[in-house]
């Protein structure tokens, strides 16, 4: 079952979020952060993907601050529209986005709460486990990530990388784990944005498969 609700956020602003609720009990709660694209249905069958897994997920729509209802493609208008988008976003301000669904996670399925991101919400995710009150946190490919590689997280961290990335050198994931050797870094033989299975031009299924399946089990493990 999924539904449309609206956050308020402690920086004032109200926010649509997309939230997927399992079958059953939820068996924690799962805050799914956007890539610069929007909640857009790939995002959406994300959320979906994880409440099958058993949690209540909640994925905020960040360009409301903007402009409300944005949903972009990966074609060429889309991307000059998600650039647009990416140069307004301030990861302080999309900080209170992430808190404002993880307490509607925590209250709706009132179990332990993760955070997982994509591209964007990748770094996000890096951040909310340094600077939020979560219980774990997973990223994938967050192109910001090594701008607070030094931020020391308060909850256990999986980051997943793109070796052949050509927007994240190596040497990030490697610095990365250097700083924090407690966090959890996988590299994979795929480019950026691997996960992206509505994207041919992205997605590398046996990279997203391992990420995935190695995702789910970490969640369950910090969060049930």
């Amino acid at each position: 079952m999924s539904e449309f609700v609206t956050l308020k956020t402690a920086d004032g602003f109200e926010i649509g979020a997309y939230v997927a609720r399992p079958e059953g009990e939820p068996i924690g709660g799962l805050v799914v952060v956007q890539e610069i694209f929007g909640v857009n249905a790939h995002i959406r069958a994300v959320a979906d993907g994880y409440a099958k897994d058993g949690f209540l997920v909640v994925a905020p729509a960040m360009f409301d601050r903007f402009e409300k209802g944005v949903e972009l493609g990966y074609d060429a208008e889309g991307w000059k529209a998600a650039m647009g988008f990416a140069g307004r976003l301030n990861p302080g301000d999309s900080l209170h986005d992430v808190a404002a669904a993880v307490e509607y996670a925590a209250t709706e399925s009132g179990e332990k709460v993760g955070v997982v991101g994509y591209c964007f919400g990748g770094s996000m995710a890096w951040l909310a486990a340094t600077r939020l009150k979560v219980a774990a946190a997973v990223g994938y490919y967050g192109g910001m990530i090594g701008k607070f590689a030094t931020e020391k997280p308060t909850a256990p961290v999986m980051l997943h990388f793109g070796a052949l990335d050509e927007h994240i050198p190596a040497a990030v994931g490697k610095a990365l784990k250097a700083a924090n050797p407690e966090a959890e870094v996988y590299s994979y033989e795929a480019g950026h944005a691997f996960n992206r299975d509505a994207d041919p031009k992205a997605y590398v299924a046996e990279a997203a498969e391992l990420a995935r399946t190695r995702s789910v089990e970490f969640l369950k493990k910090h969060l049930v």
